[in-house]
């Protein structure tokens, strides 16, 4: 049997000039593609040291740096399941997904070991290891003691690869298990349909916990032999500084707006990108156009999911539709029916279907909700949408009240039962309302007790205190009554339709 594992695709895609520059970090660090196959070796020895085996879970919830890409690299190489988290999350949350996943392995930054040691204990994580910002901790000194080879693990293209926790309808997050298929498929079609070449030089300014930052950016980079230059976060004055070093940019559309309010912002720092590409959240179309104006760029939207990874975009060479995520991409099909199953006719709204050699195979260990979610081999996305006679897919919204803002996904549940626990407050309903900095701000409708509501400040207080920072309310309203239908339930499409206005950020219809 042939290889199927991704990480052996990854390396018959090395430059045949192995010294090459892979990534360069702000601080002028360089990683040639040798420094980085002998890196993610020794961090595959040290898995294999701790007796990690293929299927085991690697749980790393760390800062930003390119040991944690080693370190993704190196499960992929061992077989193991790799598993990122969000640095932002607390406790609470950390110790919910552990005690799910089930991780041999847990990673964190050495500042966070007691914070987050007791969670993974009660979790039944055998292992806890450290690593920082800048590469050190107690696994970068196991894998500085292995030697720098390792064959990849021989894989089928159904082995899991990676796992993704993304919001789920009790407010309490799933797992979705992306395959060895999953991962080199979508790498493979997102690489040729963008054009990407050995000569591109990406600016890399995403995390790297979820799809974008880490499946999409990175995989493009490594299935074209090309070049990263590496920042930790996005900062609109070094992006501007280095943007001329450049010729693909991959961003949410909180980069775009925030690069737009730099005056000095223009064709001048564009004049050597060739691709800028925006996704994780909604582009506004008068964020697409403004964009445009001030640089000549049209932003070339995409669209897709934890669980999906990427399934339509808008092609590199033709029309790039404000307001429209694209066609699907090769190998992928998308169908759109009414609550009936039935297939809806063109640019009629209904549910996103879809389907794929991307699409994952079912939630971490929910088969009862994969019976739900999969009909007749098609993953009901929870979105909302139309397709136009030209096959272009544009979303109208999702059925299931997701928000994303700046990217980042919330289920409204979480947030509502922190402030629902809080003095005064009889119930509560969290929305994502429109806003041009984060695509969506998370907003919190209260209804309280008769002469108790409770004081703005303290719901964001209470909520920051229990939830990551990009859960928390931006704005939190307090109303006599929340709307609901006949059956009782708050009809939260009324809520967004009376505040859209709010941040000033209202999307065209």
């Amino acid at each position: 049997m042939s290889n199927q594992s991704f990480f052996a695709l990854i390396q018959d895609r090395y430059p045949a000039d192995r010294d090459r520059t892979f990534i360069e970090t702000a601080d002028g660090r360089r990683i040639s593609y040798a420094d980085l196959d002998a890196a993610s070796a020794r961090y595959a020895r040290a898995l294999d040291r701790l007796g990690l085996r293929k299927g085991d879970r690697v749980a790393f919830q760390v800062e930003k740096s390119p040991e944690v890409l080693c370190l993704y690299l190196a499960c992929l190489r061992t077989g193991c399941v790799a598993l990122p988290m969000n640095p932002a999350y607390r406790a609470g949350e950390v110790g919910y997904m552990l005690g799910n996943a089930e991780p041999a392995l847990f990673v964190t930054d050495p500042r966070r070991v007691e914070e987050l040691g007791e969670a993974a204990r009660q979790a039944g994580v055998r292992e806890i290891l450290t690593l920082d910002a800048d590469g050190r901790g107690s696994l970068a000194d196991a894998a500085a003691r292995e030697p720098a080879e390792r064959e990849p693990e021989l894989l089928t293209r159904d082995d899991l690869g990676a796992m993704l926790y993304t919001s789920g309808t009790t407010g309490r997050p799933k797992g979705a298990p992306l395959s060895h298929g999953n991962l080199a498929s979508n790498a493979l079609v997102l690489a040729e349909a963008w054009g990407f070449t050995a000569d591109d030089v990406l600016l890399h300014a995403l995390p790297i916990f979820h799809v974008h930052g880490l499946f999409v950016a990175c995989h493009c980079v490594l299935m074209a032999g090309a070049r990263m230059i590496w920042l930790p976060r996005f900062d609109a004055k070094q992006v501007l500084g280095l943007m001329p070093r450049c010729t693909v940019m991959m961003g949410v559309p909180t980069f775009y707006t925030r690069l737009l309010d730099e005056p000095t912002f223009g064709r001048e720092q564009t004049g050597t990108i060739r691709l800028f590409v925006s996704g994780s959240a909604p582009l506004l179309a008068e964020t697409h156009r403004e964009f445009e104006a001030r640089t000549g760029h049209r932003i070339l939207e995409r669209y897709g999911m934890s669980e999906i990874l990427m399934h339509t975009s808008n092609p590199l060479d033709g029309e790039r539709r404000p307001g429209s995520v694209g066609r699907p991409l090769a190998g992928s099909a998308v169908r759109i029916v009414g609550d009936d199953g039935r297939d809806l006719p063109p640019d009629e709204v209904g549910n996103v279907l879809v389907r794929g050699p991307n699409v994952f195979g079912g939630y971490w260990r929910a088969p009862e909700k994969n019976a739900q979610e999969f009909v007749d081999g098609w993953f009901r996305t929870g979105d909302l949408g139309s397709l136009g006679q030209d096959g272009y897919l544009t979303l109208a919204g999702r059925g299931k009240d997701l928000v994303i803002s700046g990217g980042l996904n919330i289920y409204p549940t979480e947030v509502e039962a922190v402030i629902d626990a809080l003095p005064g407050v009889v119930e509560s309903a969290v929305i994502g309302l429109p806003h041009r900095d984060f695509g969506e701000a998370v907003t919190a409708v209260v209804k309280a007790v008769p002469g108790k509501a409770p004081d703005e400040a303290a719901v964001i207080a209470a909520c920051k205190a229990q939830l990551a920072g990009f859960k928390v309310p931006k704005r939190v309203l307090v109303v006599d009554d929340l709307p609901r239908n006949a059956m009782g339930k708050v009809q939260k499409k009324l809520l967004r339709d009376e505040y859209a206005d709010l941040y000033g950020a209202k999307r065209e219809a």
